[in-house]
């Protein structure tokens, strides 16, 4: 199952991309076992700042067709690192060929996007810088693949 984390805007150099960076590159090494590659990454183009229709109109063309879609949103549920590895493990078990995590841009996700999303997922509710989210999603979806590979990475 591809994995997809779209997000607006984009990262220049810094620590937040190196962590998406490497997060993706282990997920991708350690996910190849599980089927739960390809791990990607996406920028999307978020100008002018705070158009969430045209930030949603990206994110949208950025999104695998028939994917299972996924929107971080500070309304959305909040699950344990287990939950976010079972869900993943069920839909790839049930067919679904992609999963798209989608972050919107600095004035969140336009009303069109939170309706259309499958599922909205929620890190507290707190807002959080989309830069550190982008590090957060990357790093929670190489941890699900180390619990559904039995590793001693996550510990409970």
């Amino acid at each position: 199952m591809r994995i997809v984390i779209a997000a607006v805007g984009r990262l220049r150099s810094g620590p937040e991309i190196e962590l998406v960076r490497d997060y993706v590159a282990r997920a991708n090494a350690a996910g190849k076992h599980l089927a739960l590659t390809p791990v990607d990454h996406v920028e999307v183009e978020g100008k002018p700042p705070g158009d969430q229709r045209r930030e949603a109109t990206a994110l949208l063309a950025a999104t695998p067709e028939k994917s299972k879609t996924v929107l971080l949103d500070e309304h959305g549920e909040s699950w344990t690192s287990r939950q976010f590895a079972e869900n993943l493990a069920r839909w790839r078990d049930d067919g679904v060929g992609c999963v798209t995590f989608w972050i919107g841009g600095a004035d969140g996700a336009a009303q069109g996007l939170k309706d259309q999303a499958d599922v909205k997922i929620a890190y507290g509710r707190q807002t959080w810088p989309h830069k550190l989210v982008r590090a957060m999603v990357s790093e929670q979806v190489y941890r699900a693949i180390m619990i559904l590979g039995s590793t001693p990475y996550h510990r409970d």
